[in-house]
């Protein structure tokens, strides 16, 4: 089953590029319908533009990749279980949002709100007596990346802190350390790679950085570390 569900997150992680592509714009204005180096008008294929060749969103073989180990780790980690449905349809979207988030620093609403939208009846059919702590996950996570945000000096946005909140949806669901670990892991995943790009002089202390693809990862982590941890030391 794992393999089985690692190749459907590949081929949906295939199709990811040229929908990145066009979402990837700055905050207020439409989709892309043209290549932005040439003006040629996009089509529904991944790779690069047939005019000018630039690359039109994040390789396909990365986005293959990612959709197929996420799929196949939290099969994995999860097993068969009804609720497996929900953090599937999260991870796919996750993978469009940290490329999205990678391209110009912005996390759609729309793509969150999808996201919310359908995990909340799959964790409603999977569990529904556990849609309370769900949602208090959501409000938890959401709560506490809106306190950072408001600080002074954080490069955190708003999309960070709706983004939180989708992820807490999932986490609560599955328990309170869930959480904890969600929302300690991706500031532990940060830092490394911020003091990396530091001290090879790739950005400045006050350059803003994408989180996205951080939550995204510690959710995840946080997710095959509690489904493993439920399964094989009980």
């Amino acid at each position: 089953m794992p393999i089985a569900l690692a190749l459907i997150g590949a081929l949906l992680g295939a199709l990811v590029p040229p929908v990145a592509y066009r979402l990837s714009v700055p905050y207020g204005e439409p989709a892309r319908s043209a290549c932005a180096a040439c003006g040629t008008p996009l089509r529904w294929r991944p790779g690069r533009c047939p005019a000018c060749h630039a690359r039109l969103g994040p390789p396909v073989w990365l986005t293959a990749l990612l959709g197929a180990v996420t799929f196949g780790t939290l099969t994995w980690a999860l097993g068969p279980v009804p609720v497996l449905p929900a953090f599937l349809v999260v991870a796919a979207l996750g993978v469009l949002l940290g490329a999205i988030d990678v391209a110009c620093h912005r996390l759609p609403d729309p793509v969150v709100a999808l996201g919310v939208g359908l995990a909340i009846p799959l964790l409603g059919l999977a569990g529904p007596h556990l849609l309370v702590r769900a949602g208090l996950g959501a409000l938890t996570m959401a709560g506490g990346y809106l306190l950072l945000a408001l600080l002074p000096g954080a490069n955190l946005g708003f999309g960070d802190v709706k983004l939180a909140g989708l992820l807490g949806l999932l986490l609560g669901w599955l328990g309170w350390p869930a959480v904890l670990l969600g929302a300690l892991l991706p500031h532990l995943l940060n830092g490394p790679v911020v003091l990396v790009l530091l001290l090879s002089h790739r950005v400045r202390r006050d350059t803003a950085l994408p989180l996205g693809p951080a939550l995204l990862a510690g959710a995840w982590l946080a997710v095959v570390a509690i489904g493993l941890s439920s399964r094989y030391l009980r």
